[in-house]
């Protein structure tokens, strides 16, 4: 199949969604598939250049990068703009015959996808990957309207609860296929009126991240440790919507409760760092936090396995690649609950789920570390990120878009056949007029 990906941002920009493009075409490649991944420019990254190609690693297929223009205005979190109409997309299409295409963003290049998919009569595969109305504090109408007037503040409950729902499901209702990386994200797309099929389709994680250099863990953990007992982690974009100042109070109480030293790395860049570094100081915990910055996909699991306790506290995630990269290295964790942990942390069994209570939260992370509770935890931690391995999931990723593409056709021939039966009745109509 030749597969056309399009999505809204990839690397360098640091997230969630362009590891998973980046997985999913590779994985595909190596099945013998052509994935062309259009991608926003990036004109800060002198070594991306448009037509780039990253070679697959068994060198069977290239994966091929198309990158598109974008706007001069970034959003605040680094993310760019791209342009609504782009050339490069079109005159892409116009040379080449895809099979299907897999959009990641219902904006931007979200209509782009869907005008396309109709020009030239293909399947259109969405992924989920983002609770929008989350994220409305980083489009410039919505901007700094939280927390001014009351007229500002309807202005951002309507977008919330109506504009962004409302538009979700007019774009999910349009396309041929949805895939959401959770049961819970599913069953809310239904629930909000999507009439689309939908396939539960979860980021995988490469083979590769399965297998840790255990002196480098070692390295890292006594770089961090300094002496203390224990090295916790979490791992995300420092920005108001991942929920980084509850953490900072949570390990504020831990300290206060847990008898053991420890430290907590926080992984990941964000505009909120300098508040967060601020905040840490002032609650008294700058010894337990240690802001490391972005770390290379490649080195993620070195640090995680590092680590004795994933902590996360997010709230506004869909899946959380990170949960399952943290069971990869081996780790259990402990997170407030919401869509996207419910789905992979079973109380108990590989973590805790918790509510958004510093007091429960603290009581979770010591009871994880209990000697009689750890080592269980552990193990079933592993057992859950068996699940994700790219290059299974890669395989089902290739029967649904078989299977959109044969609806299509089927789709197509049956619109065929009708047509031709009402020809031929008006074939028969006419000659017995003419006949009469």
């Amino acid at each position: 199949m030749k597969i056309a990906m399009l999505t809204n941002n990839y690397k360098p920009f640091v997230g969630g969604v362009p590891i998973s493009v980046e997985r999913q075409a590779k994985e595909l490649a190596k099945l013998g598939h052509e994935v062309t991944v259009f991608a926003p420019e990036y004109k800060q990254a002198e070594d991306i250049r448009p037509g780039e190609q990253f070679e697959d690693p068994q060198q069977t297929r290239r994966e091929r990068v198309i990158r598109y223009k974008t706007s001069s205005r970034k959003m605040e979190n680094g993310m760019v703009y791209p342009r609504i109409i782009s050339r490069e997309i079109i005159q892409a299409f116009e040379k080449e015959q895809f099979d299907c295409i897999h959009v990641h963003h219902p904006m931007f290049v979200g209509p782009i996808a869907l005008y396309l998919g109709k020009k030239y009569d293909l399947p259109v595969i969405y992924t989920y990957h983002t609770k929008y109305e989350d994220y409305l504090h980083y489009i410039r109408p919505f901007q700094s309207v939280e927390d001014k007037s009351a007229v500002r503040q309807e202005i951002f409950r309507l977008g919330k609860e109506k504009i962004v729902p409302g538009y979700m499901r007019w774009f999910t209702n349009q396309c041929d296929l949805i895939l959401a990386p959770t049961f819970s994200m599913q069953e809310a797309m239904r629930k909000s009126g999507t009439r689309t099929p939908t396939a539960i389709f979860p980021t995988g994680l490469e083979d590769s991240f399965y297998i840790k250099d255990e002196e480098k863990c070692t390295a890292l953990r006594q770089q961090y440790l300094q002496g203390r007992k224990h090295l916790f982690c979490t791992v995300s974009r420092l920005e108001e919507e991942k929920n980084p100042r509850f953490m900072l109070k949570g390990i504020a109480r831990l300290k206060e409760r847990m008898d053991e030293s420890f430290r907590v790395l926080f992984i990941g860049e964000g505009s909120m760092r300098s508040e967060l570094e601020k905040m840490a100081a002032e609650l008294g915990i700058s010894e337990e936090t240690v802001f490391v910055g972005n770390v290379e996909n490649q080195e993620m699991k070195h640090f995680l396995g590092a680590c004795e306790l994933f902590l996360f506290a997010s709230k506004s995630e869909t899946q959380g690649i990170v949960l399952a990269e943290a069971f990869a290295a081996g780790i259990p964790v402990v997170a407030v609950n919401a869509t996207g942990v419910e789905d992979i942390v079973v109380n108990g069994k590989n973590g805790y789920a918790t509510a958004e209570d510093t007091e429960e939260w603290s009581a979770r992370i010591m009871e994880a570390m209990e000697i009689e509770n750890y080592g269980r935890l552990k193990e079933q931690a592993v057992l859950t990120a068996s699940g994700f391995r790219s290059s299974r999931l890669a395989v089902y990723e290739e029967m649904l878009y078989a299977q959109c593409i044969n609806q299509r056709e089927k789709e197509e021939s049956a619109y065929e056949n009708e047509r031709n039966r009402a020809e031929r009745v008006g074939a028969s109509i006419y000659r017995l007029f003419k006949a009469s």
